[in-house]
């Protein structure tokens, strides 16, 4: 298993920048993938950014170029560095970690941290 607690969320300017954090329970060598997902009132989560092994990285599509995912091996931390906010990226922002046991794959989520874009 593997807890995870998000730090970093905040309410920003449109144009603005916030960098959430991500801290994982448990080395984040020993887990498959880390990412972050959103949720909007009234919507669906849906993934922002995933990081894998060999650091290979996915983005939505309403977020590349402006959002970059990374991960401190020292620290077990991702961390989401977003640019160029806008107000239609508030949303809840969760962490999420995927564990492979025995070929399933478990997740794990964090608490949320609220991100607040003003127009």
């Amino acid at each position: 298993q593997v807890l995870l607690v998000e730090s970093g969320g905040g309410l920003v300017q449109a144009g603005g920048s916030l960098r959430p954090s991500c801290a994982a329970s448990r080395s984040i060598f020993t887990i498959n993938v880390m990412g972050w997902y959103r949720q909007a009132p009234g919507k669906q989560r849906e993934l922002v950014a995933v990081v894998g092994s060999g650091s290979i990285t996915n983005y939505a599509d309403s977020v590349k170029g402006r959002f970059t995912i990374s991960t401190d091996n020292a620290k077990n931390t991702v961390s989401l560095q977003m640019n160029s906010l806008k107000p239609e990226d508030t949303a809840v922002y969760y962490c999420n970690a995927v564990l492979l046991t025995s070929g399933k794959p478990n997740m794990y989520w964090g608490q949320g941290t609220q991100v607040t874009v003003s127009s």
